[in-house]
């Protein structure tokens, strides 16, 4: 069974239980069982300090990913599959809601679903898989996944 940490730091109001599910899911679809990672949500102050300081950007970006081990390391689906030992610990999700929510109105897009494109994302760098350098893997993978996944019940509502 695998662990999903939701911890919001924004006024952005997000069914928690709901974003953990979509992630559990996501991790179960890759094979991964008895792992733990963390979804925070923050606002663009935090995120651009973050990006600044991981990524020498200094602007508000969408999501990042902080993996707590490097791709092939630990064990591998099969090999995580069985519950005995210390679960694997995958690393944090940072998501920018404000961002997140500014895209979606920019696209047209539900803000639910945007926000499961960028936890689908952020999940799959954890375990590895990198856009950068691939050859549209990791786009296609997000793609089949975000089939998969509930993502309307996020249920995303801003403050007044």
């Amino acid at each position: 069974m695998n662990l999903v940490e939701v911890f919001n730091r924004t006024r952005v109001s997000i069914d928690e239980d709901a974003l953990a599910r979509l992630v559990a899911r996501v991790l179960e679809a890759q094979g991964v069982d008895h792992a733990e990672l963390s979804v925070e949500l923050v606002g663009e102050r935090r995120m651009r300090a973050l990006n600044a300081e991981h990524r020498g950007r200094d602007e508000v970006t969408d999501v990042l990913s902080f993996p707590l081990e490097d791709a092939g390391e630990g064990p591998g689906p099969a090999a995580a599959g069985g519950t005995a030992g210390p679960p694997r610990l995958l690393g944090d999700v940072i998501v920018c809601a404000r961002q997140a929510l500014r895209q979606a109105r920019a696209d047209s897009l539900p803000p639910a679903l945007e926000l499961a494109v960028l936890l689908v994302h952020g999940a799959l760098h954890l375990l590895g898989y990198d856009h950068e350098t691939d050859a549209g893997q990791m786009a296609l993978r997000q793609a089949e996944l975000l089939e998969l996944v509930d993502w309307e019940a996020l249920v995303v509502a801003t403050p007044r």
